[in-house]
């Protein structure tokens, strides 16, 4: 009877440990979050110095996971580029550009995560 249940303990020790290894060692599934902006939208945009300005929200490429969208003035046809906010895959953004200020850039990205696509 001693040994049925030193085997049982064992037995339960080492279930437990390869159930633990499993755990850790299983591939991480890699979340896909909507893109915040699926094609292009328009941003209205207040400029520090009280004028204001409408950009074109184009999205970009991305590694898996993250998002990426290219900022341009909507209405000039030369379209210098403005940067380009990028969001990793917990929802925090990052600008990557000069030419907004960091009121603009947040401007910018509350546009883009409350952005609904119109059906």
């Amino acid at each position: 009877m001693l040994q049925i249940l030193n085997d049982y303990k064992t037995n339960t020790k080492i279930i437990s440990i390869l159930f633990i290894f499993v755990k850790s060692f299983a591939p991480m599934q890699q979340t896909q979050q909507q893109p915040y902006i699926a094609t292009e939208a328009k941003a209205w945009l207040n400029r520090g110095d009280g004028s204001s300005e409408v950009l074109r929200v184009i999205s970009s490429y991305a590694p898996a996971g993250n998002q990426c969208y290219e900022l341009y003035p909507a209405y000039d046809q030369t379209g210098e580029n403005l940067g380009r906010v990028l969001f990793d895959t917990a929802g925090y953004w990052i600008y990557d550009g000069s030419d907004l200020s960091v009121a603009e850039q947040e401007q910018i990205a509350a546009f883009i995560i409350n952005y609904v696509e119109r059906i």
